[in-house]
This record gives structure tokens, sequence and C-alpha cells, in this order.
């Protein structure tokens, strides 16, 4: 038997590959943060058990089988061999038990999602259609409270208990967004990037911005959330674009 044939007997292997896939552009993107940052993946009903990059990885190195599997109930579980970053234990596992329909948690500290952070008024108005995706669909933590160990984890959860919620501007921190699968989420990360650098950039010139009306606003947004399977072609065409270059990130 193979030693890839060993790996995709491993549990949850599509979700893994997925996930693994979503490292390795996000770090092709110049989105990561060193060995910092973190995703996750709910892998049972109540979303406690989920999968998650090891400790101090580059994101462009993880591979499908290096994921932890962790219980976000289990006191011990930085006690291990393969213990989690405390962070990311703390961030993701308290929005795991919290919020079951943050199925996936991305959390990243982005460049142009990061600066929008920065500013004292995080709002990203609805100037382009990107923007529109994310109207009335954010929520901005306006106390950060240094590291995300497990009480600040919680108290971050906390804000995402509206579903209708997908978006975290983390003030002074970063972003951090929730889907119902890996390629809702990234896809979701992505054109979340994209519109806070449109934002920032438009910021710079110095001249007024062209405002999109809010029922616009509102129409565009439901119409790209019903805008049909555009999350999973994205995602596969990514993993078809690794497979072509013989990535091993699906090992």
């Amino acid at each position: 038997m193979t030693v890839t044939h060993i790996r995709q007997n491993m549990d949850h292997w599509p979700e893994r590959v997925d996930l693994a896939a979503a490292f390795r552009w996000t770090a092709r993107l110049d989105m990561h943060e060193g060995v910092a940052n973190h995703f996750s993946l709910a892998v049972s009903d109540d979303g406690t058990k989920f999968l998650m990059n090891p400790n101090q990885v580059h994101f462009a190195r993880i591979r499908a089988s290096d994921l932890l599997l962790i219980d976000a109930n289990d006191p011990d579980t930085l006690q291990g061999p393969d213990a989690p970053d405390p962070t990311a234990w703390g961030l993701h596992g308290g929005v795991h038990r919290a919020c079951p329909h943050a199925r996936c948690v991305m959390h990243v500290h982005s460049i142009h999602a990061t600066v929008l952070a920065c500013l004292e008024d995080s709002r990203l108005p609805p100037i382009d259609q990107n923007c529109c995706i994310f109207y009335n669909r954010i929520v901005i933590d306006e106390d950060y409270g240094g590291l995300a160990f497990e009480d600040e984890g919680d108290r971050c959860a906390a804000l995402l208990k509206d579903p209708k919620h997908r978006v975290m501007v983390m003030g002074s921190h970063g972003v951090m967004v929730i889907g119902d699968t890996v390629a809702d989420t990234f896809n979701r990360l992505y054109y979340f990037e994209r519109a806070a650098e449109t934002y920032i950039k438009a910021l710079q010139t110095g001249r007024p911005l062209r405002r999109i009306p809010d029922d616009i606003a509102e129409k565009t947004a439901q119409e790209l959330e019903n805008y049909p399977d555009q999350d999973a072609r994205h995602l596969a065409e990514l993993k078809a674009i690794l497979d072509a270059e013989g990535s091993d990130y699906a090992q």
C-alpha cells in the first residue's frame, strides 16, 4: 500500500485537501503572516471537532495529512505533543464552541484588511461591486484585548453569534471570515481583501468616493450570495492549478 493511499484513508480526507489548498493559495497571494495565522474546519455536527493547521508551519508547506484534528471541549488539547498554537486554540476553539454555523473559520492579517482594521472608522462602504458583497454583513470588534488566548477568543466569538455576520474586522488586529465550507469561506476571504484594497487605494487618491445607494448595495449583496457555484468553481480552479504544478498539498 502506498504512502499516498494510506494518507487518503485518513478521516475527512476531501476536507483536508480543500483546506490545504486554501493555505497554499493564501500564501501565494501574500495574505499570510509568516508562521502565524490559522484556518479551521468543523467536522462534527456541533462544530466542536475541527481540523486546523499545525503550530508554526508556513502556509506554503501545509499538506492535507499535516492538519490537526482538534476537540474544542478537550481541556488537555494544549498538553499533547502536537498541540496547536495557543492563540489558535483560543480563537478558533472559542468560535467553534459558540457558533455552530461557523463551519469554517479563516483568520489572517492580510495587509489591506489589517489597514482597514487600523482605521478609527473600520466600516467598508459600498463603493464598488466587491464592497457590496459585505454590505451589512460585517461586524467590527472595537475592543482589541491582546493576543487571542482563551478569554479573548471567547469574547471575539460572542460577536459572531448573528449568522448574517460572516466577516469580523478585528480592530487593530486583522480579519476573521466564517462560512459553510472551505470554498465558501476562502472565496469570501479573497474578495474581502480585494474590496479592502480598492477602498484603501481609493482613499489614497484624496478625491471624493462614489458611494453606491444602500438599496442597490443590498440588492447586489443578495445577488452575489445567490450566484451559482462561484465559490466551488473558484477553489476547484485553484486546486487544478496546484495539481498541474505538481504541488504536494494533497498528500
